[in-house]
Order: C-alpha cells, then structure tokens, then sequence
C-alpha cells in the first residue's frame, strides 16, 4: 500500500468513530439554546444503561420511518399535559432541528387536560426557547420558537387524542408513570415507550421550585438529544 492509499485509509477510519454532530446551521438556533444543547451532549454519558435502552427503542422508531421515507410523528403523553410532556415534544422539536433529522413533527397530549404551566414555559425560556403566550384564560396558547427560520410550535394542554395530535402511525411516548399505567395501550400508535421523569410539581411554591424545574428540563433536553444523535441520516 502506497503512501497516499495509506493517508486515505486512516483519515475514512478516523472519520467512522467520530461520534455525529449536528449539520444544521448553528447561526438558526437560538443563540443561548445553541449553547445549552453543547454543554447537554457532554452529559450522554451520565445516562443510565437501562435508561439507555428505552431511549434507543425511540431512536428505533425514528430510524425506522426515516429509513422508509416516512414522517416521524412523536407524541409525548403525561396526565395533565401541562409540564414533562410539553418539555419532551418541545426538546424532540429542537433537537431534530440540531441534528438535522428531516420529516419529524412533535406532539404532546394528557389523559386529562390543564395548562402548559408557566413554572414550565419559563424553565424552556431560561433554556433559550422564544416563549410567547398568545391568549389568555385557564388555558392559554404559547408560541415556543428554537430558531429563527423555523415555525413556532404552539404548546397548550390537550388529550393526547385531541384532533390536533395525530390520530395513527405515532410513536407514544409516556413521560409519567401515572400515565403509562392509565393507558397501557394507546390508540393508533404504531410504538409506545415508556420513560417516565419526576413531576417538579412537587416543588411548586418551595425555595427549590426553580432548580427543580430546570433540572427536569435539563435531563430531558439531554436524553431527548442522545435519542436524536443516533439516528443516521
């Protein structure tokens, strides 16, 4: 082997294990949340084994319709669709953004409705998410924009059934244990994961109310981007 057969060889094995970055413009992203999601990847490792095992069925999913050219429709299901499933369809948005991942719509839903808790919209704000809320009363409507060329996903509390979810060919994702137990089968949904987080809102009106919130957003930022950076495009 020559000398440049061997200088190609060794840069195509070199480029084999570079774990994959994003390809999307990072000038798109918002500026803070840019920085937010850098400093999430370095935690990938801090994920627990058997956390990482469910976390890669979605990333199966989601290689799975990519692979046949279909869209990727993931909806993040919890009781009152008010905190940790909003955090998941907010993150997996992001995410799929950042790592490039085409054809993915995001979705949440309760098995009872409230609202997208402000306690929550503003641990997204402090993330870097654009949180504007557009109406008022009991439950009001939030636009929740990541970058600048993008559409801002619109965040209120809803069944996960509503007609604004879709109603086949998803993935169900289950972000609290009360809700995995209450719908051991969800309708139309082609997969069904489990990964259920600790409510904050049992920190509500206590001096730690604020790191618990951002500390629950953060995992989920961070597990919701080890799912998206496994999937080859």
């Amino acid at each position: 082997m020559n000398l440049i057969n061997l200088l190609i060889v060794t840069f195509l094995s070199t480029v084999s294990i570079m774990p994959r970055e994003s390809t999307t413009s990072k000038k798109s992203l918002n500026p803070e949340l840019a920085s937010y999601i850098n400093a999430a990847k370095n935690d990938f490792s801090q994920i627990p084994q058997d956390r990482k095992e469910e976390l890669d069925k979605i990333t199966k999913y989601i290689q799975k319709q990519a692979d046949a050219g279909q869209p990727v429709q993931l909806t993040f299901i919890c009781t009152h669709n008010s905190r940790r499933s909003h955090f998941g369809q907010i993150w997996a948005a992001a995410a799929a953004n950042y790592y490039d991942i085409p054809n993915v719509k995001t979705y949440s839903g309760g098995t009872e409705t409230s609202a997208f808790n402000e306690r929550a919209a503003a641990a997204c704000e402090r993330a870097g998410f654009d949180i504007k809320k557009t109406s008022e009363g009991k439950n009001p409507v939030y636009h929740v924009s990541y970058a600048s060329d993008t559409e801002p996903l619109k965040a209120f509390s809803k069944k996960y059934d509503d007609g604004s979810n879709p109603q086949t060919s998803f993935c169900a994702i289950m972000t609290c244990s009360q809700a995995d137990k209450a719908c051991p089968a969800v309708k139309g949904a082609t997969a069904r994961v489990a990964i259920p987080y600790d409510d904050p809102k049992q920190f509500d009106g206590t001096p730690q109310e604020t790191a618990k919130y951002d500390e629950r957003c953060k995992q989920i930022a961070t597990e919701t981007l080890y799912v998206f950076s496994k999937v080859k495009i």
